[in-house]
């Protein structure tokens, strides 16, 4: 009898004494606040939740995501950095180098991502070799989306030259339609940019532009023809445009109201979100042009206490890259899988076009990073070719001088 009750006071101290696991906790910060992003987003919280982790969410609004970044590096100083952070591109590098940012390689490692993740996007996930990101998806930037109906009401095909989009504007324009959806704000004036950019001087020139920083390329005639085209673009927009948000500008084409938009392909969840139906109540093609233009969203995990936080890191890394949510959540967003062993099946014809040029693209060499969504370039050298690209939007300056003053921008910055 003694020994039997020494055994059971011993399995009780036992019992005491053995490591409680930690519940995964999370932090996150993101952008994701319009109706198809916050539902791919609530997709991830319901996983992760499921999974036994909690979630602490903070969304700061704003497309661009510089209200966000404002937010982070007020944290970051403050020494309460976000478990994980909406990052991408030359940023993540950047943040790496304050010495902020956690290694999760063991984790990618033990899932396999170097075996399911193109190597050009796995390398925006890494840090001097080892990984802090996780790639959420592939957005396409250079897409034209546009109501089916009013085009058909106006005898329009969708354009596949500057050309022919400049003819059905003004045809549009002279029916009274808005030709052109757009928000004045500098990340979309960007975008419409590099679009136009890529379409008119080629995924090389792109690439020695906006990507090399080739001074002969910034101040050519090529270049000066680029700004000439944004300057026909200024003119198919309506007044109403300064500080729209861009879900905005998509509601204009779902109602009618306008018949195009340039934006990535986080506009189609928008279009989804609303019950539209691609190819019947909206179109997609790609811009005028070749190459492929892409946004690869991705979460950064940053430096934290706490066995708790470490596991929700952990958690959260494994859920993202994991085939279910990188299906779920792109069926939401818009966007198609990072992941190259996701079955696109239950993915809609545009996600299957998507996949289809990016895959051509890749082996080509036209597939490349977006300048205007922070893949291409540091934040110095975007924002000094944006500063420009917004000023000659805004004003009658010339593209001469716009030329002109892009290479000196982009000297100075660097």
């Amino acid at each position: 009898m003694k020994l039997s009750a020494l055994a059971a006071s011993s399995a009780v101290l036992f019992a005491l004494a053995a490591p409680v696991a930690a519940e995964p906790q999370a932090e996150v910060l993101h952008w994701w606040t319009s109706g198809g992003e916050a539902k791919a987003v609530g997709v991830l919280q319901e996983e992760f939740s499921a999974n036994g982790g909690t979630w602490t969410d903070m969304p700061v609004a704003g497309g661009g995501g510089d209200a966000a970044m404002t937010a982070l590096r007020a944290r970051v100083l403050s020494g309460n950095a976000p478990a994980a952070v909406q990052l991408k591109g030359p940023a993540i590098q950047e943040w790496y180098e304050e010495g902020v940012l956690a290694d999760i390689s063991s984790v990618a490692e033990a899932e396999g991502w170097a075996d399911v993740l193109p190597a050009s996007i796995a390398e925006h996930m890494k840090c001097e070799g080892h990984w802090c990101a996780a790639p959420v998806n592939v957005h396409r930037v250079d897409w034209i989306w546009a109501n089916a109906e009013v085009l058909a009401a106006n005898g329009i095909e969708m354009p596949t030259t500057w050309d022919e989009f400049n003819a059905a504007a003004d045809k549009l324009k002279e029916a009274g339609v808005i030709p052109l959806a757009h928000g004045g704000q500098a990340w979309q004036d960007a975008t419409v940019f590099e679009v136009v950019a890529l379409g008119l001087l080629g995924p090389d020139g792109f690439k020695k532009a906006f990507v090399d920083l080739d001074a002969d390329t910034l101040n050519s005639p090529e270049m000066v023809a680029v700004f000439d085209q944004m300057r026909k673009m200024r003119g198919y927009v309506d007044e109403n445009f300064p500080g729209r948000d861009w879900n905005l500008a998509t509601a204009m084409v779902m109602n009618g109201e306008a018949a195009f938009q340039i934006m990535g392909d986080w506009a189609k969840g928008e279009f989804l979100a609303a019950g539209k139906v691609p190819g019947e109540d909206f179109l997609c093609e790609s811009a005028p042009g070749d190459g492929y233009l892409y946004n690869v969203d991705s979460f950064a995990m940053f430096e934290v206490d706490g066995d708790d936080k470490k596991a929700g890191q952990e958690l959260l890394a494994k859920l993202i890259v994991g085939p279910n949510f990188q299906k779920v959540f792109n069926l939401n967003k818009g966007s198609i899988p990072a992941r190259t062993d996701v079955a696109l099946d239950e993915f809609d014809s545009c996600a299957k076009k998507s996949s289809e040029a990016m895959a051509a693209a890749s082996e080509n060499g036209a597939l490349l990073p977006s300048y205007a969504h922070g893949m291409a370039l540091r934040g110095a050298q975007a924002g000094a070719i944006t500063d420009v690209v917004t000023a000659h939007f805004n004003s009658d300056m010339s593209s001469e001088d716009a030329v002109k003053m892009l290479a000196e921008a982009v000297a100075n910055s660097m």
